[in-house]
């Protein structure tokens, strides 16, 4: 009689051993499947915010190429088409899109956040000092592919340039990204309030043609 119950008790034990070992690995799978499902929820929602700034990005480069060859006027008013000057044509193509910006290129030099220069993309406002008197004085919207959308000097207006190398490359200064990277919260609403004042006057500098802006 006692070697069945002997037995018995063997059996009891391995068979809670076992159990235990089951639970914990079922357990352990869960727990795993549930990091992955986490961490790829994550992933989906940083590369859904991404494309919603490209996108929203492509939208402004799109405005502003729509302006292509429209004349230059120093100290043009923000609700004028048919002329701009640097940051009135960067306030616009932002504002089409619903982020609002200030009026001249050193108070959009203050929004958003910096960006290194290495690390630009389509979208982003770069900001050169064309004078090299140490005060920015221009803006132009970097496209991609090296390029920038932007518009200076009578006789030139708005255009396409060669970003490396050139006279904007030359006397950089900063580059700042106004578009908010995750834009289900805001929108892409508004940065900062608008101003009026305006400060872009590009006076002394030669570009690479070697002709003066004005």
């Amino acid at each position: 009689m006692k070697y069945p119950i002997a037995k018995y008790k063997f059996n009891k034990a391995v068979l809670g051993a076992t159990l235990g070992l089951t639970i914990a690995f079922s357990a352990g799978t869960m727990f795993a499947d549930g990091h992955a499902a986490h961490a790829a929820a994550a992933a989906v929602q940083t590369t859904a915010a991404n494309g919603a700034a490209h996108s929203i990005a492509d939208d402004v480069i799109a405005v502003g190429e729509k302006f292509m060859g429209v004349r230059y006027l120093y100290g043009a008013e923000s609700d004028r088409t048919d002329a701009f000057d640097c940051s009135s044509f960067t306030q616009y193509v932002f504002n089409q899109n619903g982020i609002s910006i200030p009026r001249s290129s050193r108070q959009q030099a203050q929004v958003g956040v910096y960006v290194p220069k290495s690390q630009l993309q389509a979208g982003d406002l770069i900001f050169s000092d064309t004078n090299r008197d140490g005060v920015i004085n221009h803006v132009s919207l970097y496209i991609g592919d090296g390029k920038i959308l932007h518009t200076y000097r009578v006789g030139i207006g708005v255009t396409i340039s060669e970003f490396e190398g050139s006279t904007w490359d030359k006397t950089y200064v900063t580059a700042r990204r106004v578009i908010p990277a995750d834009t289900s919260s805001d929108n892409g609403q508004s940065q900062t309030d608008q101003a009026t004042t305006t400060d872009d006057k590009e006076s002394t500098d030669i570009n690479d043609s070697g002709l003066f802006f004005y």
